[in-house]
């Protein structure tokens, strides 16, 4: 199993992580889609520490296009058939291994990446499997800064968490 120092890049399920897993659509056939602001300030944070954020989803939408984009996150992979298949093509793309990736997923087709990655974690509403396999069961549901607290955990743990937050003091 690797440490928090090792992780290089953190690959993401959107549904069910960045989201309650919920899906709603507007009668003009377009899809909506409701973030936490909170993830967003993780992901900024981890990105500052030098740490990739990768978004693997099976789906498509425009909304989180339009939430990566603003995020600066470039790693964005929507419409993965097989995510293992996906995650091992971005990561030679990137130069990494799974030794390096942190990944958080919340249901079945999380799992064989997960159980891959150096480190993994799951929200406290993820799927039995799912959670039971996770090195890092998380508090927060999906949707609720579930992705926030994995960033300020791996950030702890890599020693990190005191000068950031010194940082946003003055």
């Amino acid at each position: 199993m690797s440490t928090a120092r090792d992780i290089r890049v953190i690959v993401s399920d959107v549904d069910g992580v960045w989201t309650d897993g919920k899906i709603i659509y507007a009668g003009d056939r377009s899809e909506l889609k409701e973030f936490n602001v909170r993830d967003g300030l993780g992901a900024k944070l981890a990105q500052r520490a030098g740490i990739t954020i990768v978004l693997l989803t099976s789906r498509r939408s425009p909304a989180l296009f339009r939430r990566a984009k603003e995020l600066g996150i470039s790693e964005l992979h929507q419409g993965a058939a097989n995510k293992l298949t996906e995650c091992e093509a971005i990561l030679t793309n990137l130069g990494a291994g799974f030794h390096e990736v942190l990944y958080i997923g919340d249901d079945l087709p999380d799992l064989a990446p997960m159980l891959r990655a150096g480190i993994s974690a799951a929200p406290s509403d993820a799927a039995s499997e799912v959670r039971a396999a996770a090195t890092w069961k998380l508090e927060a549901r999906g949707g609720h800064a579930a992705f926030r607290e994995l960033i300020e955990r791996l950030l702890r743990e890599r020693g990190e968490w005191d000068a950031i937050v010194k940082n946003f003091e003055r």
